[in-house]
Parts: C-alpha cells; structure tokens; sequence
C-alpha cells in the first residue's frame, strides 16, 4: 500500500511564498508518514492580473526553487508541476517527481489547455514525449497534468504500460459546470482503467482546489474543498485487484493501445 498526501493551496505572485509553503507541506506529510506528496500545477508563481507572470518567472529546473525542494525530498516523494524555460521565450508546463534530492521522472505537458476562451499554448510550448510510468512505494505510477484529464488515451496508455496510480496536478479553472467536469472525468479515468486517480487542484481565486482520490471502482474516497488543505489517503493493491478481477475491462479490451500523434512543426 501506499500512503499519500495532497497538498493543495492558493499560488502566490512570487516564487520565496510558494516555496515556504512546499516546504511546509513536505514536513507535514512526512510528520503524518506519507510516501508521496502531491502539489497543484503552476506552483513557481501565479496572478490572475498578470498573463505574462509565468514565462517571467519560469525557472530551470537547477534553480532555487527546485533546489529547495529537493533538499527537503528526503525520505518522501513530491510531485508537481513547474514552468520550465524552453530557451526560446517560452516554456515547458512541467510534471516532477523528486525524492532523496533527486529527480525520478519528469513530464512536460502534452495537452495544453487551449479552450474555454483560453490559450495555453500562446506562452507554453508543448511536450512532444509521453509520460513515464514509475515505482513509488511498491506501486506504479503514471503521470498526467491538468488538461490530460480530458483525453482518455493518455490515461489508458499509462495503465497499459503498467500504471497502477496516476497523479493528476491541475490548476482548473471555475466556470459554468467546471467543478462538475473534474470530477467525473476524474472518476471516470479510474474507473474505466481501474486504477486510482490523485488529482490535486490550486485552489487561488480562479481555480477550485477540489483535489480528491478516486479509486479503482470510481469511489471518491477523499474530497478536500476549496480552500488551502493537505489531506491524505492510502493506496491497496488489493483494492486494485479486486476491482481487476470483478471488472475486467483491461482484459476485455477490443482497441489497439493508443498512439502519440507528433505535434506539427509550427506548433
């Protein structure tokens, strides 16, 4: 089994906040014994009033704010996604996994959120591999950002190379329906592939926050609100094998395995 802890949280304008808050979280969840923890997207820096924030304040990923929250990894994983410079004015919406002061996967975002009246892409460049699947605590785990969530292939092709959990970072923004969208795509991700979801949600004065754990049979077994909060639940194999064997889906599959389409050169 494996027990996780999601920290979700209000993003500040500058990136010293945000860090001292990861870092505050980190001790938490390792105080109440937690084997990974779970931040939001876009957690260097974020202001509504400002749309160029984040390229102006993306960082390598050797900056001071990654370096930071390696030095406090030890002895838990932590997970989130970051902007990362793309050396060309842009930058990469990036998935991290770090433990023991060290990076264990990275995943730059392949969907990116231009819909809604809103357009990722015009600051973000997009990524062109998909994600890995790695071992946290005796499980598998796959990664996803935000926007993936909408894109059943993803979350299928991270199950059918093995993934037994995925992690799920947004930033989701309120609208008409919007909280009701997240969590039945959420749901309906563990459910159709039987396995768990952890979603964690920014919850500023744009997003929701609403981060949960689904798990192989579509049960919402934790459900946090919309204000700053660290919640934690534990992850069974059993549960996943019990849900493998009464619902079988993975088995009964018809459908090739799905296929990254290359992004278009002037994309």
């Amino acid at each position: 089994m494996m027990k996780v802890a999601l920290g979700q949280f209000a993003v500040a304008a500058d990136w010293e906040t945000n860090q001292k808050q990861c870092l505050e979280l980190i001790e938490r969840s390792k105080t109440e014994g937690a084997d990974l923890l779970l931040l939001p997207e876009g957690i260097l820096a974020r202001d509504i009033n400002d749309p160029e924030i984040m390229p102006r304040t993306a960082q390598p990923l050797d900056g001071p704010f990654m370096e930071g929250l390696k030095q406090a990894s030890y002895g838990i994983a932590v997970a989130g996604c970051v902007n990362v410079p793309d050396g060309q004015g842009r930058f990469f919406n990036t998935h991290f996994v770090m433990k023991d002061g060290a990076f264990i996967a990275l995943y730059r975002k392949l969907h990116l959120y231009d819909a809604f009246n809103m357009k990722e892409s015009q600051r973000t460049s997009p990524g062109v591999d998909l994600p890995p699947v790695l071992d946290i605590a005796g499980m598998r785990v796959g990664l996803m950002t935000c926007y993936d969530v909408r894109f059943p292939e993803l979350a299928r092709h991270l199950v059918l190379e093995g993934a037994e959990v995925l992690l799920l970072p947004a930033a989701w923004v309120r609208g008409p329906s919007k909280e009701r969208h997240w969590e039945v795509m959420a749901v309906a991700r563990a459910l159709e592939n039987t396995c768990y979801v952890v979603a964690v949600g920014e919850c500023g004065p744009r997003n929701i926050g609403a981060s949960m754990v689904v798990d192989p049979l579509g049960v919402v077994t934790l459900a946090l609100g919309e204000e700053p909060a660290l919640g934690f639940a534990t992850l069974h194999r059993e549960r996943i094998a019990h849900a493998r064997r009464i619902l079988p889906v993975l088995e009964n599959l018809r459908f090739a395995a799905p296929v990254l389409t290359p992004v278009s050169a002037d994309a």
